[in-house]
């Protein structure tokens, strides 16, 4: 009987939250207390527990120190607590800390800072989750910019358009390398023809002097073309895409601007007590920071679509007046013009078997 009164004992624990109070918490029946339950479920290291260990104990398992005699506490000097007690007691200085031990605290300290990450990603896309959904079924307010979402739009549609224009002229670049090919092997076909045929020798070699010069000047439009085509594929890849990303950045700080704008107003609307007051300084103090936020990035997108629309301007007007100059000195047969308009832009055609420029050579 004896043993059983000491095992009930020592399995009796007494819950103590941080203030001392043992009382139960107040409930919050809101969907992102559930939330943070579920991704707290782990043990909450700010709670902590007293369990008796020895017989006599009060009805509550805990041990008064006055009712603790004689041989009911036994020195273990394999304990380490008692032995940094008994160290200090002595005079001695205590052991220093193994690195093991250094070691593990580190680990746990990253394993509770990428826990804090968690829970706040956790919260934060509960949040968002939840401001979606209520502005896609027209229950929720959004923040509209009207002048800056038009112009975003645009930069969307006018993207869309380039990319069509680009596919088109790698086309054509393709189609029209194909041309000077089959111009290239009729050339060398006629050029043939007319060492071995004596009677039309004449009439071979004007025909393969002529598909070489449409050859020559073929290669010199394919150069121009390439050039139109990469100028186009920075555009569009790189300048127009990296307006976008700020873009998608600058909606997702507003979607999460609007989430806590709503959580702030319904915390407002609600009763005010100790809890909620507490809640409510966190609401506004997450408010604040998600407000600057997206006025930042409205600000970045705002500079970013101003100075794209002037790049662009600059870069179309440079690229179709190249591309209108060559395309008509090529069919008019204009081999002067041609190669000056490559002069004109600074384009070097690549001769065959030649190495590739450095990129020193390319600014």
């Amino acid at each position: 009987m004896t043993d059983g009164l000491m095992s009930k004992a020592a399995t009796m624990e007494i819950p103590i939250n941080g203030t001392g109070d043992t009382g139960s918490l107040p409930e919050d029946d809101g969907l992102e207390q559930d939330l943070q339950q579920v991704m707290v479920s782990g043990p909450n290291l700010n709670e902590t527990s007293i369990v008796s260990g020895g017989y006599g104990g009060t009805a509550e398992g805990i041990i008064p120190t006055s009712s603790v005699k004689g041989p009911a506490v036994r020195y273990n000097a394999s304990f380490p607590g008692l032995r940094l007690l008994h160290a200090q007691g002595s005079g001695l200085h205590p052991p220093h800390p193994s690195p093991l031990a250094a070691g593990d605290e580190a680990t746990r300290g990253i394993a509770v800072e990428k826990f804090d990450i968690v829970k706040k990603w956790g919260i934060n896309t509960y949040k968002c989750t939840k401001q979606l959904i209520s502005e896609r079924f027209g229950r929720g307010s959004r923040t509209v910019d009207l002048e800056l979402e038009t112009q975003i739009e645009l930069l969307r549609d006018t993207k869309r358009k380039y990319e069509c224009v680009l596919q088109l002229a790698r086309a054509l670049t393709h189609h029209f390398y194909s041309l000077v090919q089959t111009q290239h092997a009729l050339g060398d076909a006629f050029s043939d023809l007319s060492q071995k045929s004596p009677e039309l020798q004449e009439e071979f070699g004007c025909n393969a002097e002529t598909q070489k010069l449409l050859c020559k000047n073929g290669e010199t439009l394919l150069g121009a073309v390439n050039f139109f085509v990469s100028s186009i594929n920075t555009l569009v890849n790189k300048t127009m895409e990296d307006t976008l990303m700020t873009v998608k950045q600058y909606e997702t700080a507003r979607l999460e601007y609007d989430a806590y704008r709503t959580d702030l107003e319904e915390l407002s609307m609600g009763p005010r007590d100790a809890s909620t007051l507490c809640r409510l300084e966190a609401a506004q103090s997450h408010f604040q920071s998600h407000k600057g936020k997206y006025e930042k990035l409205r600000a970045d997108v705002a500079v970013k679509l101003k100075f794209l629309e002037e790049n662009k301007i600059k870069v179309m007007h440079k690229q179709l007046l190249l591309f209108h100059n060559a395309v008509s000195a090529y069919f008019a047969g204009n081999q002067q013009q041609l190669a000056q308009t490559l002069r004109q832009f600074n384009i070097r055609l690549k001769t065959p078997g030649a190495e590739k420029p450095s990129w020193l050579e390319e600014q």
